[in-house]
């Protein structure tokens, strides 16, 4: 069965020459050629039939400027948008933003990219500043609030930390830390409230939820009986935890998938790829294991996207 792919990249002249021009990405990983040629032949391989586009970290926020990060997002959303016009059937895209921290012109762009471009959903990012505003953070509320009054489906992707040190020359930030940011700001997004406060919100959370699978249990268990409770239960902050939707690129080996099954809502695991910034030969690793998983796993997947993009049934 043809899967739909949730995270899967694209990359524009606009944000290639803006990431050139800013001295690459400040995680370190290496800018990955792009082409609409290549994006068909893999989605070929692994089996895909539909792609959801979206353009990966920093994205926009290279750009330090607001106005100027905001014209960026503005045309890697037109470039997302005429993709998806030349093959409805195959492309969707999540519309990018400038930084949460430019409150009006992330909700400018929300507007239009919606209203618009009609595009599929939007892309955030774990943090932003300088100064580690997780997604739960208070001044990201506004955002929330218009996400949930649009019933929109909200992609979360990794970014780089502040301190972008690397553990070791061979591992930049994407191979490892990307999975604890994603854990991080899952976990920010449960105890702050902004989850219980955008229930109309569908929020699809990177690589098989980072960290948050296999850590929310020892946070949930103890958070309650601290003099850190947040007044609920332990079963309170678990059903929180499981309100998210979770992507498997780079996540198909059976030990991860079995963890998140076992943690996951029914129809709350999606196919991803991370294609072209996972080289092929891991992408087809990770797509050859999640295809032999089980007879109902591509099924279900395929199902829970179509249940969130239902224009592609």
């Amino acid at each position: 069965m043809s899967k739909i792919d949730v995270h899967h990249h694209f990359y524009s002249t606009a944000i290639t020459e803006a990431i050139e021009n800013a001295g690459g990405d400040p995680s370190g990983w290496t800018l990955p050629p792009w082409t609409i040629e290549a994006d068909k032949e893999i989605n070929v391989a692994v089996g895909t039939d539909i792609a959801i586009l979206s353009v990966t970290a920093p994205g926009a926020c290279i750009e330090s400027n607001p106005v100027n990060a905001a014209k960026l997002a503005r045309q890697i959303n037109e470039d997302g948008a005429a993709i998806r016009d030349a093959h409805p059937t195959k492309y969707g895209f999540f519309a990018s933003l400038p930084s949460l921290l430019d409150t009006d012109l992330a909700l400018g762009e929300i507007e239009y990219a919606l209203e618009t471009l009609h595009a599929d959903g939007v892309v955030v990012f774990t943090r932003y500043g300088e100064d580690y505003h997780y997604l739960g953070h208070p001044d990201f509320q506004p955002i929330w609030k218009e996400l949930n009054r649009r019933k929109a489906v909200v992609f979360v992707h990794p970014t780089h930390l502040a301190d972008t040190r690397l553990i070791s020359p061979h591992l930049p930030q994407p191979m490892f830390d990307y999975a604890h940011e994603t854990g991080r700001t899952a976990i920010d997004l449960i105890t702050s409230g902004a989850l219980e406060n955008a229930p109309n919100c569908k929020i699809i959370l990177s690589h098989a939820g980072g960290t948050l699978p296999y850590l929310i249990y020892r946070v949930a268990g103890m958070i309650p009986h601290t003099p850190f409770t947040i007044g609920k239960t332990t079963k309170d902050l678990l059903t929180l935890a499981k309100r998210f939707y979770f992507d498997t690129a780079l996540s198909g080996s059976k030990m991860t998938l079995d963890l998140l099954y076992s943690f996951a809502y029914p129809g709350h695991v999606l196919f991803g790829s991370d294609f072209p910034n996972a080289p092929r030969e891991g992408i087809e690793y990770f797509s050859a294991m999640f295809d032999a998983y089980s007879d109902d796993h591509q099924r279900n997947t395929r199902e829970a996207a179509l249940a969130l993009f239902p224009r592609f049934r």
